[in-house]
C-alpha cells in the first residue's frame, strides 16, 4: 500500500464518504451475560462497574471506575485457546495475536428473514454457496458474518438467550458450514448472538461447532455483533482488536466497519 493510499483513506474519512460503523453493543450492568448448564461448570458475571472516585474527596478532580466483566462478555473477540481444540496453536492468546489479523475484508450474509421466522435457524453449506453465486465468492484471510438482526433483542437478557426448558433458541451455523468456511481459509466467524454458535449447538457434531471447529484451526470468533444490517454483503473492512491481555481467551471489543 502506498502513501497516496493512505492519504486518500485518511481523506475520505475526513469528507464522510468512508462511514464508520459501530457494531458493538453497550457494555454495562444491563449486558446479557451467558448462564451454562451447571454440568458445564461456573459462569461469567454480569458486569460490574464500582466508582473509585468521581470529583469527591477520593480524587477532587478526576473521575474513574474500575470493572468486573469476563473476558468473553457483551461485544467480544475469541482467542483460539478460549476453546481446548485451540489450546496448543501457536499465537493462540489476545497477546500473541499478530495486529494485523485485527483488520481484515468483510463477508455479511443476510439470513435475518429466515431467523425471523425460525429461532432454531442453521446456516448450511448448501445456504453459504447460494450467497457466494449472487455476491462473489469468500475470500481467504476474511471475516465472514452472518446477519439475523438478532442485535435487537439485546435490550433484554430474557429474550437475547430466548431459552425454555428445552435449552436456548438461537440462530447459529451447522458443523459442516463451519468447515466449508475453514476449507476458505477466512480469518474468523461471527455473529449477532450472545456466542458464536446456534444456541442448540451442545447437540450438534461436535458440540458447539463453531467454537470447537474455528479455533482448532486456529480461526477467531466475533459474538454479539450489532447493526450488521448497516453493511453490505461486501467490500466493508472489520476492526475488531481485543484488549492486549496476557494470555487472554478473548476479551471485549469496540467492533467498527469502513464502508464506502
Amino acid at each position: 500500500m502506498s502513501s497516496t493510499t493512505l492519504t486518500s483513506l485518511a481523506s475520505a474519512l475526513l469528507s464522510g464518504s468512508v462511514k464508520v460503523v459501530d457494531l458493538t453493543a453497550p457494555l454495562g450492568p444491563d449486558t446479557p451475560v451467558l448462564y451454562l448448564p451447571p454440568q458445564f461448570g461456573k459462569n461469567t458475571p454480569k458486569v460490574a462497574v464500582h466508582t473509585i472516585s468521581e470529583y469527591n474527596e477520593d480524587g477532587p478532580f478526576w473521575a474513574w471506575n474500575w470493572l468486573e466483566l469476563g473476558e468473553h462478555t457483551g461485544t467480544h473477540f475469541d482467542a483460539p485457546c478460549h476453546w481446548i481444540t485451540g489450546k496448543d496453536k501457536e499465537n493462540n492468546t489476545t497477546d500473541t495475536i499478530p495486529p494485523q489479523n485485527f483488520v481484515a475484508p468483510v463477508n455479511v450474509i443476510d439470513r435475518s428473514k429466515e431467523a425471523a421466522e425460525n429461532p432454531d435457524y442453521l446456516l448450511t453449506v448448501d445456504s453459504i454457496k447460494e450467497w457466494e453465486a449472487e455476491h462473489g465468492a469468500i475470500e481467504a484471510g476474511s471475516w465472514v458474518l452472518m446477519r439475523s438482526d438478532w442485535y435487537k433483542r439485546n435490550g433484554s437478557t430474557e429474550t437475547f438467550l430466548n431459552a425454555d426448558e428445552n435449552g436456548p433458541h438461537s440462530p447459529g451455523p451447522t458443523a459442516e458450514a463451519i468447515q466449508y468456511l475453514i476449507s476458505k481459509n477466512i480469518i474468523g466467524w461471527g455473529q449477532e448472538t450472545i456466542g458464536t454458535d446456534a444456541g442448540s449447538a451442545g447437540g450438534m457434531n461436535p458440540p458447539f461447532p463453531a467454537h470447537n471447529l474455528m479455533h482448532g484451526a486456529g480461526k477467531y470468533g466475533l459474538a454479539s455483533l450489532s447493526n450488521l444490517d448497516q453493511l453490505p454483503p461486501k467490500g466493508a473492512v472489520l476492526i475488531a482488536a481485543p484488549l492486549k491481555l496476557v494470555k487472554g481467551t478473548g476479551s471485549p471489543v469496540r467492533a467498527l466497519a469502513l464502508i464506502a
